[in-house]
């Protein structure tokens, strides 16, 4: 019996990590807002009411469809380096680290991101969608356990930052659960931008969302970022917030056959870490899982073995490719898939860390000889939301960037993201520190289409732990026939053999963990197979919180599916 009950649904739904944020996109759906508009509203919400995990000013990678049109859009909503920055500073002064604070900033996207899907797909004001967070700012709302504890977690770095310490900690002491978290500068920033929109109210919508847009980019909030940054070592200036734009790009996509007609499966380019679940899928088409038993030992092995060699290509060949090529159709490739596949035993692990694949023409990036052999962590941040409207809309979408990487600009309420922390200081690395170039991001959206017939937007938290806990889910739906909300609920697992895509980027090789309502005996398989295996408890919000929605076009029919590892909810009418 699921944990949470199953909601279904026949003109909207939408699922997101954060219940506030689920009720700020359901309020916009009420009052006539489509897919996109409510996508939007969620996401600003989520910065608002997970500030550990999501910041307004963050990343924000999104994949749309258009139903009208039938296509399929992605915005990258991930900021570059500052034009100052040197890869040398950073290899000879921070010994080839990215350290904490900021000097790891890059350009704020999500704001971007956000306004430009308004722009292109919604109908809605930035006003209009903004309206819950700049309330959940300014009035206030409950802190749930989840934050308390990513807040005593992480009290040290917000006491030593001023800004952080007056949110979380205004009596000296994090917040605890069931305590009130105000954030009234954020509120006054997002009301900067909502004014500036209104001044221009005569002149449209769209003029009235580049004000609100510019508002951030060019106008005070720009102003008071630069200033904070210059006064306190950071690289990012006026000129590098001016000139940011997100991208319209295509999407990377390959199908997968499961226990019936192939679905097209569709994530970002590599600037994120996307194709890894398309490699992923490619190594596992044709592999007869339901032979092996969900969730058996078997089962774990076959899919843990196809993750780290799926992780192997993502560490030397994704980056941005405006800066590189990147041999993206041939990694997610299904021939090259079955190649890898042949590396896999069925009846023993592979111990050391997995190598790359050879693709011809195209030289691997660096081993990783600064990823230490060592307990590397998991990344607390980032959140998702997705809609699905009447017409056919869907919208999959991965805010992030928390407040324990980089310090919250006074006046502002936000912290600029952080996500330099995501590059490598190292000569010749695919994700090599450079001027105007991307890191490689964690946070990736997807979508899987039977076109005409079924849309499944889907998409986690968890850092590294992304893939491994949507490859799961997608296949509890399409081998096993799980609905949704079963779907995400069934116990997870993930390997850590690969660097951590988070500096210090270290690697906990051959480990592989698992939940512990999979069983002792899987776990003891599993060691006789040469893993090394460590057992989280029974459900635990580190092996990511899974948000889907399964929207059939033929029957009309929406239900959704809402991870009970965070405070993830589906509404839907």
């Amino acid at each position: 019996m699921s944990l949470q009950p199953t909601i279904k649904a026949n003109n909207y739904m939408i699922s997101a990590g954060h219940y506030l944020a689920t009720e700020a996109g359901f309020r916009v759906l009420e009052a006539g807002g489509n897919a996109f508009d409510a996508g939007v509203a969620a996401g600003i919400a989520l910065g608002v009411v997970q500030p550990d995990l999501v910041q307004f000013s963050g990343v924000a990678p999104i994949i749309l469809y258009h139903a009208a049109s039938d296509e399929v859009i992605t915005v990258s909503g991930l900021g570059w380096w500052p034009k100052s920055v040197d890869l040398a500073t950073f290899i000879e002064m921070h010994g080839g680290t990215i350290p904490v604070g900021v000097e790891r900033t890059v350009v704020p996207a999500a704001p971007d991101a956000w306004i430009r899907t308004l722009e292109r797909l919604g109908t809605m004001s930035f006003a209009e969608v903004a309206a819950d967070a700049v309330r959940y700012a300014g009035e206030g709302f409950t802190v749930h356990a989840l934050l308390a504890e990513n807040l005593e977690a992480h009290k040290d770095r917000h006491a030593g930052w001023p800004a952080n310490a007056s949110i979380f900690m205004p009596e000296g002491r994090p917040l605890r659960e069931g305590g009130t978290i105000v954030q009234s500068d954020l509120a006054r920033a997002l009301q900067y931008m909502i004014d500036e929109e209104t001044a221009v109210a005569g002149k449209g919508r769209e003029a009235g969302l580049r004000a609100a847009r510019d508002a951030f980019y060019k106008g005070d909030i720009a102003k008071t970022i630069a200033d904070h940054q210059a006064a306190e070592g950071g690289l990012l200036t006026m000129e590098d917030m001016a000139e940011y734009e997100s991208g319209f790009e295509p999407p990377v996509k390959q199908s997968y056959t499961g226990f019936g007609d192939p679905i097209e499966v569709y994530t970002c380019a590599p600037w994120c870490q996307g194709p890894v679940l398309l490699q992923m899928l490619s190594i596992l088409d044709g592999v007869d899982l339901r032979a092996m038993g969900h969730n058996s030992a078997d089962y774990v092995h076959f899919l843990v073995e196809a993750m780290k060699l799926a992780f192997a290509d993502r560490e030397a060949y994704y980056g941005d490719p405006r800066f590189m090529e990147v041999p993206t159709e041939y990694l997610v490739s299904k021939d090259y898939g079955a190649k890898r596949r042949g590396l896999i035993d069925p009846d023993a692990a592979y111990v050391d860390v997995q190598v790359p694949g050879e693709v011809p023409g195209v030289g691997a990036g660096p081993a990783a000889a600064s990823a230490a052999d060592a307990p590397a962590g998991i990344a607390l941040d980032t959140s998702y939301v997705c809609v699905a409207d009447k017409a056919g809309n869907v919208f999959s979408a991965t805010p992030s960037d928390g407040t324990y990487g980089a310090p919250i600009v006074p006046g502002l309420g936000m912290c600029p993201s952080p996500r330099g922390t995501q590059n490598w200081a190292v000569e010749g690395h695919p994700s090599a520190i450079a001027p105007g170039k991307r890191p490689r991001l964690t946070p990736s959206p997807a979508l899987a289409l039977r076109r005409g017939k079924v849309a499944i937007p889907f998409g986690t938290p968890g850092g590294d732990v992304q893939a491994p806990a949507m490859l799961q889910v997608l296949l509890n739906m399409e081998v096993w026939g799980m609905a949704p909300q079963d779907a995400v609920e069934a116990p997870r697992f993930s390997t850590f053999s690969f660097p951590n895509s988070f500096e210090p980027h270290a690697i906990e090789k051959n480990l592989v963990r698992i939940e512990g309502r999979i069983g002792g005996e899987v776990r003891d398989a599993l060691i006789a197979k040469g893993h090394e295996v460590e057992q989280w408890p029974d459900a635990t919000w580190k092996a990511g919180a899974v948000c889907t929605i399964e929207s059939h076009r033929e029957s009309g029919v929406m239900t959704g599916g809402a991870d009970f590892r965070r405070p993830c909810r589906a509404m839907g009418w």
